[in-house]
């Protein structure tokens, strides 16, 4: 099973015992300072342990000024990083993986405030007491939406300019950084940045490093210099293809002489930054002139080219949603593969072994790069090696990784996953830190929820005879409502893989049986954990009792079908959108109403970006800043940021204003064992992620 997926490779006269790479990806879990400390070097080492081939680590800096993309992000920028940078390679090289150093600089794709202040803040931090609890604390109350505050926007044109090949800023599309000065890059700051990167590339080789990755794709500044459209230079590094790619070409000649001929070089290449999904059909690098890049930099040396797309702008195409279905953008590497001698790999929404198998034994690449599925489950490869492919934890696409990445930054956390709440946590929760000690006493868990399967799973591995219950036929809770809208099949992949899980742990899963104080007694449970859910949110807003007014869970569950109607949906968080798609599709004619200045509040812009074009194609009413005072049989009547009164004809009213923690149990539960935990929406309403770090939480305080 799986032959050609575990079988060796080479990339130069390097040999890796499989086919799968770890794709870089920035989880800011390095120290401030960017030494590789023991939280990154835990999570590399799952990583290791569960059996792939090369891990590429995270985007590394070398450059400390201008060049730091996140807090957490590993650096090679001075000496000082190799001693500690050691110690992570001799840790993953134990369980027979391999590992490169992915070498990157943001360029525009930069926050100006926190590039050219955090190595002073890193100084500092080593020399003041508490300094970086009093940092992160504050750090609590910055969000990613502030980014597009126009006070922040206004703030920020008096920053120092990040840099870049030209002077073009970033902010089109679902670009999270918006409004920066940008300034070209002179040519000797060219040279010393060329110089950082050789230097940064022997640094790895002296610290035990098997080879480096440079960072050519996503945006960032090597890719600045390769696009037509970021590189507006009239000098030697602009202008031809050939000047464009200078600055690329002499770094990876520069690391092959000062480190060897041997020492592997790999170039993640960007072949195509999908501008025309922005309406710019000429704009960018297009896959023609992609592929003859791919030539000119194995010509130069490369080792590997490890072909990706798309731009910071263009994010959806390189971080894909869900409506991004598997290998889609696999022809891209077949593209690549089709011109060059060199071995080529490839991402594209590659999920399962069974996927990536059909890939190499096509010749459509030689190696799979997997991102987002090895935090899904570190254990991919051993899985599939096992012949478990059913026990892979599959990522289904939800994005939260990059959201908390980004979010998380200026708090001192990492990145997390909402399938997989051990990610970047590994220091914390692994198999050698839980405590075995259930000793066969009972736990039962209410509700089959991702919070409730996360804690039923864990509680299980505890050694506690765990017990859930189910009041639906179903599992998967609130998730059975999150795959009805378009595009949102794999929310069943999360139910299913859950659900196998706890499975796998023992857990006793009893379907169709609603927990009532009786059962529970029952059982005699040393502790209840609680994950019962929330009940949609309806306010006391006159004409919301009527017969034409539903909820968003109504509508998903099919409680209420709704076709060929003029509908008005009241709430535009996530669900709201999403179930407004849905009723476009069932040829409904429908308005969205939102009571903030803004249609997606709080949204991610990836979601947002994935959505809402989608909804003013499709001719929905979008209404920011219109709060609903009343609904009658036939209308809805709001009242606009000016005071005015609108109303608006309707058939249907479908609600979506979140939902509340359902406590029915809570007071019995006490009642009836020594600990009683709630968590998820029963607790605090929330998202997949939320949902299954309060269950492994709750499992593990047991």
């Amino acid at each position: 099973m799986y032959e050609k997926l575990l079988s060796e490779g080479k990339i130069g006269n390097l040999t890796l015992k499989n086919r799968v790479i770890m794709a870089a990806m920035g989880v800011d879990c390095a120290e401030p300072d960017g030494k590789a400390g023991p939280r990154v070097s835990d999570y590399y080492e799952e990583r290791a342990k569960g059996g792939v081939g090369l891990i590429i680590t995270e985007v590394t800096r070398v450059n400390n000024y201008h060049g730091l993309a996140l807090g957490g992000q590993l650096s090679m920028a001075s000496d000082d990083m190799i001693e500690p940078f050691s110690k992570m390679v001799d840790k993953i090289h134990s369980h027979g993986t391999k590992i490169f150093v992915q070498l990157h600089h943001p360029g525009r794709q930069n926050l100006s405030a926190l590039a050219y202040s955090w190595n002073l803040l890193s100084k500092v931090g080593k020399i003041i007491p508490h300094f970086w609890d009093i940092t992160y604390g504050m750090g609590k109350y910055v969000d990613t939406a502030m980014l597009e505050d126009p006070r922040v926007l206004k703030m920020m044109k008096f920053m120092p300019p990040v840099v870049s090949s030209g002077n073009i800023p970033t902010g089109l599309g679902a670009s999270i950084i918006k409004g920066q000065p940008t300034r070209a890059l002179t040519i000797p700051e060219i040279h010393r940045l060329e110089k950082q990167f050789i230097a940064a590339a022997k640094r790895v080789q002296k610290a035990g490093g098997d080879g480096v990755e440079l960072h050519a794709a996503h945006g960032y500044l090597i890719q600045q210099f390769l696009s037509p459209y970021t590189n507006n230079r009239k000098d030697m590094y602009g202008g031809s293809l050939d000047n464009r790619m200078r600055f690329l070409l002499n770094i990876l000649k520069g690391i092959k002489k000062e480190c060897g001929e041997d020492f592997p070089v790999s170039v993640r290449l960007t072949v195509d930054e999908f501008y025309d999904l922005l309406g710019y059909e000429d704009r960018g690098i297009q896959l023609p002139e992609g592929v003859q890049m791919a030539k000119k930099v194995e010509e130069a040396g490369a080792d590997l080219i490890n072909v990706s797309c798309g731009t910071y702008e263009t994010l959806n195409t390189l971080i894909e949603p869900m409506s991004f279905q598997p290998g889609w953008r696999t022809y891209l590497a077949k593209a690549v593969k089709e011109a060059v001698s060199v071995p080529v790999a490839g991402v594209g929404v590659i999920r399962t072994p069974d996927q990536a198998e059909e890939l190499l034994e096509s010749g459509n690449q030689d190696f799979i790069t997997l991102g987002r599925p090895m935090l899904a489950d570190p254990h991919w490869v051993e899985k599939a090696a096992a012949g478990r492919p059913q026990d892979i934890q599959r990522c289904i696409s939800c994005v939260t990784c990059f959201e908390t990445d980004e979010g998380n930054a200026l708090k001192g956390e990492p990145c997390e996953c909402a399938m997989n709440p051990y990610c970047c946590r590994e220091i914390q929760y692994n198999e050698n830190t839980i405590n075995r000690n259930g000793k066969g006493l009972t736990v039962a868990v209410v509700g089959a929820g991702p919070a409730g399967l996360t804690a039923a799973r864990e509680a299980a591995k505890r050694g506690f005879k765990t017990v859930l219950f189910e009041k639906e036929n179903e599992p998967g809770g609130q998730l059975n409502l999150a795959k009805m809208p378009p595009n949102k099949d794999r929310m069943q992949w999360a139910i299913d893989d859950l659900t196998q899980g706890a499975k796998n742990a023992g857990v006793e899963i009893r379907l169709g049986t609603a927990a009532t104080e009786e059962n529970l007694k029952e059982l005699k449970p040393y502790a209840v954990i609680l994950a019962s859910g929330g009940t949609p949110i309806v306010p006391k807003i006159p004409g919301l009792d009527g017969d034409n007014v539903c909820t968003v869970a109504d509508v998903l569950s099919g409680k209420v079908n709704i076709e060929g109607k003029k509908v008005a949906v009241i709430g535009s968080g996530l669900t709201g959108l999403e179930t407004a798609e849905l009723l476009v599709d069932k040829g409904n004619t429908v308005t969205v109403v939102e009571m903030a200045d803004k249609i997606g509040p709080g949204i991610w812009t990836q979601h947002y970006w994935d959505i809402v074009p989608n909804l003013d194609k499709a001719g929905v009413n979008l209404l920011p800043s219109h709060k609903l005072t009343r609904v009658s049989d036939k209308s809805v009547f709001l009242e606009t940021a000016d005071g005015n009164l609108k109303v608006i004809d309707v058939d249907c009213v479908v609600l979506s204003l979140g939902v509340r923690s359902v406590k029915d149990l809570e007071a019995a539960a006490k009642s009836i064992a020594d600990k009683v935990i709630s968590v998820g929406d029963a607790n605090k309403p929330g998202k997949i992620v939320h949902a299954t770090r309060a269950g492994l939480e709750a499992a593990w305080a047991l």
